[in-house]
């Protein structure tokens, strides 16, 4: 039961109860079905309610339009996977071409094309060398018959001469690389 002080909070707190008699308040106190009744008619029950609904209709608002958006989201997520898939080939193949680059351009450094400098000047001393011995020996072996024509001692001239020319031109590169005449430009 309650006091006199304590119906006086309650009516102020919820004045839509201040025209039940005594008796009505002890009566909804006891009676469940009765209490959900009025319980159910008072203005802030009722506020808060409705309050509810409107953040339910809101909430279900909201999942519909992200359930609108759900498609497209799996869409973009596809997209950027693939996007990111193909960077990620993008890039493996840019470090395969930057070794492949790297192999290349290593064929072109100045200490490589020195070696093969000296290698071809080696080449093409032994060259001139094998043709001058050719010569000898055919020479050597035409002797029964006469010296070579001077057809041949003409053509064994030019071809030995030609010959020494790219070698004494290549020893000169060396040399002037040798003395650090040579500038290797990287443009």
């Amino acid at each position: 039961m309650s006091t006199p002080n304590n119906t006086t909070q309650l009516l102020a707190e919820f004045p839509e109860l201040s025209h039940l008699s005594r008796e009505d308040l002890e009566d909804l106190l006891a009676d469940p079905q009765y209490f959900q009744a009025i319980f159910h008619t008072l203005r802030n029950v009722k506020e808060l309610y409705q309050g509810q609904a409107e953040l339910g209709l809101a909430n279900e608002s909201i999942a519909n339009h992200n359930l609108s958006l759900q498609q497209d989201l799996y869409k973009l997520r596809s997209e950027t996977k693939d996007a990111f898939d193909e960077s990620k080939n993008l890039e493996a193949r840019w470090a395969e071409l930057q070794r492949e680059q790297k192999e290349v351009y290593q064929r072109f450094t100045p200490q490589f094309l020195l070696m093969r400098l000296r290698h071809a000047t080696t080449a093409q001393d032994d060259l001139s060398e094998a043709l001058a011995s050719a010569f000898v020996r055919s020479s050597s072996s035409d002797a029964s018959s006469s010296y070579a024509t001077g057809k041949e001692v003409d053509d064994f001239v030019k071809e030995f001469r030609d010959s020494r020319k790219i070698y004494h031109k290549r020893m000169m590169w060396g040399d002037r690389w040798a003395a650090g005449e040579v500038v290797w430009r990287d443009d």
